[in-house]
C-alpha cells in the first residue's frame, strides 16, 4: 500500500470510529484476516481470532446500546474518549511503509483528531435531537451513525482514497458550520 493510500485508509477508519467505536476495529480485523488490509508492525493482533470475537461482540453490544433511550447518552460519555483511542489504533494499524514521524503525526493529529471531530458532531446531534424530539429521533440518528460507520469502514478498506477524502470533506463542513454558528452567536442581538 503506498503512502497516500495508507494515510487515507487511516483517516477513513478514524472517521468511522467517530460514528461507532467498534465497527471499524471489526472491519480492520476482518480485512486483515482476509488479506485486504496489511497491518503495521505490532498490530498483527488485530487479525487474531480473539480480536475478531472481541470486536464482533463489542460491535453488537454497542449497536444495541445506542437504541436504548437513556443509555445512548451515557454511552456517548464513554464513547468520546474511546473513539479517539480507537481512531488512533485503527489508523496506526493500517498506516504502513511511512516514516515514523509522519506516521505518528498522522495517527495522533489526523486519526485522533478526525475521530474526535466526528464523535463530537454526533454527540451534538444527539443532544439536539433529544432537545427537539424528546429522544424520539435518537433511533434514527443511531441508525444513520451505524450506516455511516459501516460505509466509511468499508470504503477505507476497499477504496481508501474515497474514505480519506470523505473524512477531510466532513471535517471541512464541520469547521465551516462551527465558524458560522460562532459568528452568529457573537453578533449583538437586535
Amino acid at each position: 500500500m503506498n503512502v497516500a493510500m495508507s494515510l487515507a485508509a487511516g483517516l477513513g477508519l478514524a472517521a468511522a470510529c467517530g460514528f461507532r467505536v467498534f465497527v471499524p476495529l471489526l472491519a480492520v480485523s476482518v480485512a486483515a484476516r482476509e488479506g485486504y488490509a496489511p497491518l503495521s508492525a505490532g498490530f498483527a493482533w488485530l487479525g487474531s481470532d480473539a480480536a475478531l470475537i472481541a470486536f464482533a461482540s463489542a460491535t453488537i453490544l454497542e449497536i444495541i446500546a445506542y437504541y436504548v433511550p437513556w443509555l445512548d447518552h451515557a454511552l456517548d460519555v464513554v464513547a468520546t474518549p474511546a473513539a479517539v483511542i480507537a481512531g488512533m489504533v485503527t489508523s496506526a494499524s493500517v498506516i504502513t511503509d511511512v516514516p515514523p514521524l509522519l506516521k505518528w503525526t498522522a495517527v495522533v493529529i489526523g486519526g485522533g483528531g478526525v475521530a474526535a471531530l466526528v464523535q463530537g458532531s454526533t454527540v451534538a446531534l444527539r443532544i439536539g435531537s433529544t432537545a427537539t424530539t424528546g429522544g424520539l429521533g435518537n433511533a434514527l440518528i443511531a441508525t444513520a451513525e451505524l450506516v455511516a460507520s459501516i460505509v466509511t469502514s468499508t470504503l477505507a478498506v476497499l477504496i481508501p482514497l474515497a474514505a480519506g477524502l470523505g473524512a477531510l470533506i466532513f471535517a471541512w463542513i464541520v469547521y465551516r458550520g462551527t465558524r458560522r454558528l460562532l459568528s452568529r452567536s457573537s453578533q449583538p442581538s437586535r
